[in-house]
């Protein structure tokens, strides 16, 4: 075994990765390791994936930045889930020579992510958590919060791409009204989604219920900050599936203790998230463990294109390179 190519799978949080994808032919040819716990950080990281030649991660669990490649000595390749990774210094691998190769969505599991979300929000409405707590803690009504229907509802969507149309064309199959705003969103695509464009304030002080759809970046980093909390109208619900930072943590935690507003949260500014974090006894929440993409469908696509891009790397012909440059060398 000490000849052969060693892999790691990284950010195996479900268990899953085994059994969604036959990797008998890569086991074949590579000793696979799995990591399903996340690193305690760069150094546990580095130390952990020394040895390995390729590294194949799911997302942007385990972050990536040149500090953490730079010290990965036997790398050769990177593979990742997904078309993007924020978390991953993509010109760190470059300026090495080392090839990032993606994984493409398949045709459904795309609208995964909107669903939770639509998920989320009906448990916020309706007080499912507590009920479910209450039920197996051998209660049953006291003590679960009056839910509100839905239907009539005003609905907010900042951003309103690919999920937050999915998420617009729900609301509108329960009789919400929809709201939405973004920095580029125009009327034009608004209308069409269903949805009608407003301001930002108007969209935080007059929505029922406001969903996330936005990608982190340095622009949406702190999007929905103290003074957007405030404006929201008591007991709206803040429905946040896209990733923590673009939220002000401290302010929402806030406004949750002074129950003022209810969040329905998949994603957190870390993550996992530890054990002593607020909002683990947050009142007036729902939390998921970052479940938004994580179906069958997306670990059926996922995992098979990973070990393609394996064995299409140790064939020496790499696919789904997303830093082609590489390859000229």
């Amino acid at each position: 075994m000490s000849n052969m190519t060693r892999i790691a799978v990284l950010d195996d949080w479900q268990g899953v990765a085994r059994g969604a994808a036959d990797w008998a032919p890569l086991q074949a040819r590579a000793e696979v390791v799995f990591f399903s716990d996340a690193f305690a950080g760069t150094d546990d990281a580095a130390a952990k994936l020394a040895d390995f030649e390729i590294v194949l991660s799911m997302r942007e669990r385990t972050p990536l930045p040149g500090s953490l490649i730079n010290r990965l000595p036997k790398l050769r390749m990177l593979g990742m889930t997904g078309a993007r990774n924020a978390s991953l210094d993509t010109p760190a691998c470059t300026a090495r020579g080392i090839p990032v190769c993606s994984t493409q969505g398949g045709t459904y599991n795309d609208s995964a992510t909107a669903e939770l979300a639509l998920g989320l929000l009906i448990a916020a409405a309706r007080g499912l958590a507590v009920g479910d707590a209450n039920i197996r803690a051998g209660g049953f009504q006291m003590g679960v919060p009056v839910g509100v229907g839905l239907a009539g509802k005003t609905l907010g969507v900042i951003g309103l791409g690919k999920l937050g149309g999915y998420m617009a064309t729900y609301a509108k199959a329960l009789r919400m009204n929809v709201i939405a705003w973004s920095q580029n969103l125009t009327a034009e695509k608004a209308e069409a989604a269903g949805a009608r464009l407003v301001s930002k304030d108007e969209l935080m002080a007059t929505a029922d219920a406001i969903t996330i759809h936005m990608v982190l970046s340095d622009r949406s980093r702190g999007l929905v900050g103290r003074a957007d909390i405030a404006r929201m109208k008591p007991g709206a619900i803040l429905v946040n599936t896209s990733r923590g930072p673009i939220i002000d943590e401290s302010a929402m935690l806030e406004a949750l203790h002074a129950g003022k507003i209810v969040a329905a949260l998949d994603v957190f500014d870390r993550e996992p998230l530890p054990v002593d974090h607020k909002l683990r006894k947050a009142p007036n929440t729902v939390l998921s463990p970052h479940l938004g993409y994580c179906v069958k469908e997306t670990w059926d696509g996922f995992y098979p294109q990973m070990i393609e891009n394996a064995l299409a790397f140790m064939d020496g012909k790499p696919v789904r390179v997303t830093n082609p440059e590489v390859l000229k060398r």
